[in-house]
């Protein structure tokens, strides 16, 4: 009885101590008031570097990036945008990218709700090429922010020295 009762008291000290440490990959949240009063907001899973070598390797070129860590990466609009040509209307869809060498290009998908690694192709509603610089200072995590422009805004993502950029307007 006394063993029971000491095997049960490490278990719950043990699901207590796990329960309060700091997740690996915590979730971030960015948001931009648009010119029109309205709004644009990012929550995605914030993986950091911790050694690793991230593009080519932990992010593969060639392949479907959830764009973060977990969840899939939401993204929402209150307006209706134009993204590289296309009509992004007002509501929810998850981010994906595309990575590669010097190339890579935002995916914006219709489906909601998802893990992120459960990608559906079919459920694109755009892929655009994004902008890839490399960045003065290395980010240990990756970070999804947004940006003044003259004619709206430009969504940015960095993770390392990988900075990339993608243009978009309030249509």
């Amino acid at each position: 009885m006394r063993k029971t009762v000491l095997l049960s008291l490490a278990v719950l000290l043990s699901i207590m101590a796990v329960a309060q440490q700091k997740p690996l990959s915590p979730r971030q949240q960015s948001q931009a008031k648009l010119g029109n009063g309205k709004t644009v907001s990012v929550d995605y899973g914030a993986p950091s570097m911790r050694g690793r070598k991230i593009m080519g390797q932990l992010v593969p070129y060639g392949k479907v990036w959830r764009t973060g860590a977990n969840e899939a990466t939401k993204f929402h609009t209150d307006a209706d945008l134009m993204v590289g040509g296309t009509k992004v209307p007002a509501g929810d869809y998850t981010l994906y990218t595309l990575p590669g060498e010097g190339v890579w290009k935002l995916i914006i998908n219709k489906q909601t709700g998802q893990w992120g690694t459960a990608y559906d192709e079919k459920q694109d509603l755009t892929r655009v090429p994004m902008k890839v610089e490399k960045a003065a200072k290395a980010n240990e995590n990756f970070t999804i922010n947004f940006e003044d422009t003259k004619d709206g805004g430009l969504l940015t993502a960095q993770w390392g020295t990988e900075k990339l950029s993608t243009p978009f307007m309030v249509h």
